[in-house]
C-alpha cells in the first residue's frame, strides 16, 4: 500500500478545500472541479484513513472537515449578515444557506470514505450532521433575534397592505426547520412563539379601533377577512399546529375578548338585515377544534 504522511496528504487536500470554499461566493462545484479532481481528493482522504495505526489519520481529517466549515462561516457568512436587517437580511441568509449546502455537498464528496469509516462509531457524528450543527451553533446563535425581527417586520408590512415578498418568510421557516431538525427545535420554536405573541399584540390594538370606527356588520366582515388572510399567510410559514394556534389567537383577540361589546353594538344598531345577523353569529361561534389561549400567552400579549 502507498504510504502517505499526514503533512503531504493535508497539503494535497488544502487545495481542494480552498477551491470548495469558493462555492460560498457563488461558484458552482462543476465549474471548479473536474471528475478527475474529485477522485484525486477522495483518494487522498481514503489513503489517510486506511493506513494502519499510527498512520490512520481519520480523526485529523474529521477535525479538518469541521474547521473548513467554521472557516466558511466566519469568513463569508457572519460578515455578510452583520450589516443587514429586514428583507435584505433574509434574502442574504437564503443565498448563503444555499451556497453553504452546495459547498458541504462538494466537501462531502472528498470526505465520503471518512463518513463510511465512522459509520459504526458512536463517538463521531455524520458529516452532514456536523455541517448543520456548525451553521446552527454559529449563525443562529448570533442572529436569531435579528431573523425573527425581520420576519415580524415583513408580516406587519403584509398586514398593512405594503408590498411584501412572502417567500422570504417561507425560506426562513424552512431554514429553521432544516437546521433544527427533530433534535434542535429551539430556533423554530422561538420563531413561532414570537409570531404568535406579535399577532396577539397586533389584534389587541386593531380590535378596539375597528369597534369604534365600524358598524357591527362591517366589523364582522373585516374580522372574517383577517382570519382568511392570516390562515393563508400562516400556512406558508408555520407548522400545522402553529397555524391553528395563530388562528385561535386572532379569533380570540377580534371576538373572544370583546364579545359583549360586539353584541351590545349590534343591539344598539338594531340591525334587521338577516344576512348581517347570520354573518355576525357565525363569527361569534366558537371554534371547538382549537384550544383557548393560555393565561401565560394572554399576559404576554398585554405587555
Amino acid at each position: 500500500m502507498i504510504r502517505l504522511t499526514l503533512e503531504d496528504g493535508m497539503n494535497r487536500l488544502e487545495d481542494g478545500i480552498a477551491k470548495a470554499l469558493m462555492i460560498m461566493d457563488g461558484y458552482t462545484a462543476s465549474a471548479l472541479f473536474s471528475s478527475e479532481e474529485y477522485m484525486k481528493y477522495y483518494d487522498c482522504v481514503y489513503l489517510l484513513c486506511v493506513q494502519p495505526p499510527p498512520n490512520d489519520y481519520s480523526w485529523q481529517l474529521h477535525e479538518r472537515f469541521k474547521k473548513a466549515l467554521e472557516e466558511s462561516i466566519f469568513l463569508k457568512v457572519l460578515p455578510s449578515l452583520s450589516d443587514k436587517n429586514g428583507a435584505p437580511l433574509l434574502s442574504e441568509l437564503r443565498r448563503l444557506w444555499a451556497n453553504y449546502k452546495s459547498m458541504v455537498k462538494c466537501l462531502g464528496g472528498f470526505y465520503l470514505y471518512l463518513d463510511q469509516r465512522f459509520s459504526d462509531r458512536e463517538t463521531a457524528a455524520p458529516l452532514s450532521e456536523i455541517s448543520v450543527c456548525c451553521f446552527h451553533d454559529l449563525v443562529c446563535t448570533a442572529f436569531l433575534q435579528k431573523f425573527i425581527d425581520a420576519a415580524i417586520l415583513l408580516i406587519t408590512q403584509d398586514r398593512n397592505g405594503q408590498p411584501t415578498d412572502q417567500t422570504f418568510l417561507q425560506s426562513l421557516s424552512n431554514f429553521f426547520t432544516e437546521v433544527g431538525g427533530k433534535t434542535r427545535p429551539f430556533c423554530y420554536n422561538k420563531f413561532e412563539e414570537a409570531i404568535l405573541v406579535d399577532t396577539g399584540n397586533y389584534y389587541s390594538q386593531v380590535a378596539p379601533e375597528w369597534l369604534l370606527n365600524y358598524s357591527s356588520a362591517e366589523y364582522a366582515s373585516k374580522a372574517e377577512q383577517c382570519l382568511r388572510e392570516e390562515r393563508g399567510r400562516a400556512c406558508k410559514i408555520l407548522h400545522p399546529p402553529g397555524v391553528e394556534k395563530l388562528l385561535q389567537i386572532v379569533h380570540w383577540k377580534l371576538v373572544g375578548e370583546i364579545t359583549n361589546q360586539l353584541i351590545e353594538k349590534q343591539n344598539a344598531e338594531n340591525l334587521d338585515a338577516s344576512r348581517y345577523k347570520v354573518s355576525f353569529k357565525s363569527l361569534l361561534k366558537p371554534q371547538p377544534s382549537l384550544p383557548l389561549p393560555s393565561r401565560k400567552f394572554c399576559l404576554a400579549t398585554r405587555k
